[in-house]
């Protein structure tokens, strides 16, 4: 099965190819004898009742500074001119994010979307994780000043963070004597119109945060990701580092109670958060992560990508 594979992320030249997802998925495609095009979502338009984008032919190379060569753009039609859109760019998961899943959302009747456009509008990482509350850390979400002061007096320690955000980007730890939470309350409710969330400090964050990627449901490797000293994010991006993990019972029965869902959603790719036996986020937008799942494991993650999608398309 040869696909047409229209990849929508950020620009080729600015990633990093020896921990980049969307360019291992590529790599893959291009394996498989899959035809490839990218364009970035900003190029994404709307006529007529067709959705277009001036995509570039493109092949791949895992070879650093020569690792992509463009053919000449040409303008696709989404619902006809391809099987496959990936739907790869990096969040802030904002209206520009939004807007483009509802553009996707209407070549669907046409062309395999993955993820998901409407699940993943639906599901944004640190809202749609509320629906597995049992398997979370106490949680707040909130505005206001007074729920987080009592939130805060009842758990000592609490970390605050954007509902939005991406990267670990503006995730704050609140001692029990901090004195700045008033103003932490109040920077977050002037940068952010949204609610943010508070959660209680979990102090095995130390010994790391563990990532646990799913494909279509069922679990396809994990890794732990240990923050650097002085550190409490562990996120790659934020300065972490991977190391080499195996799943507890508890990890593989959040697993088992999301997996089914996840696949129903078609959420084909998701990569989950866990630490300390507690899941934190359900990351549906743009996962990271398998680079060093496979590396560890000596796994294939962007072959088993593949075989869901075309399973999917086979019906």
């Amino acid at each position: 099965m040869s696909l047409r594979v229209a990849v929508q992320m950020d620009p080729l030249e600015t990633i990093n190819i020896a921990g980049d997802s969307s360019f291992a998925i590529m790599l893959a495609a291009q394996a498989r004898g899959h035809r490839l095009w990218h364009y970035e979502a900003g190029d994404l338009s709307y006529r007529d009742g067709r959705v277009t984008a001036p995509a570039r032919p493109v092949t791949v190379q895992r070879i650093a500074g020569d690792h992509h060569r463009f053919g000449d753009p040409e303008v696709l039609d989404l619902a006809e001119d391809v099987d496959v859109v990936l739907m790869r760019q990096d969040p802030p998961f904002d209206l520009a994010y939004i807007t483009a899943t509802h553009l996707l959302e209407r070549v669907q009747h046409r062309t395999l979307v993955v993820n998901d456009p409407a699940a993943v509008r639906n599901a944004p990482e640190k809202l749609f994780v509320l629906d597995y509350a049992r398997f979370m850390p106490p949680t707040l979400v909130t505005r206001r000043l007074d729920d987080v002061r009592a939130f805060h007096a009842e758990h000592g320690e609490v970390v605050v963070k954007p509902l939005y955000g991406n990267a670990g980007s503006a995730v704050f730890h609140v001692g029990r004597k901090d004195a700045n939470l008033a103003a932490l309350t109040e920077l977050f409710g002037q940068v952010w119109r949204e609610p943010f969330m508070v959660q209680a400090f979990l102090p095995d964050v130390s010994k790391g945060d563990k990532r646990i990627v799913l494909v279509d449901g069922k679990v396809a490797g994990a890794i732990n990701r240990l923050p650097k000293d002085g550190e409490i994010r562990s996120n790659l991006a934020a300065g972490g580092r991977a190391d080499a993990t195996e799943l507890t019972a508890r990890e593989i029965e959040i697993c088992e109670a999301l997996g089914p869902e996840l696949a129903r959603r078609g959420l084909v790719f998701v990569g989950i958060d866990v630490i300390a036996g507690h899941l934190t986020e359900i990351n549906v937008t743009s996962p990271t992560g398998i680079v060093a799942i496979d590396r560890f494991n000596g796994t294939d993650t962007p072959a088993l990508i593949w075989e869901a999608i075309e399973a999917r398309l086979r019906g």
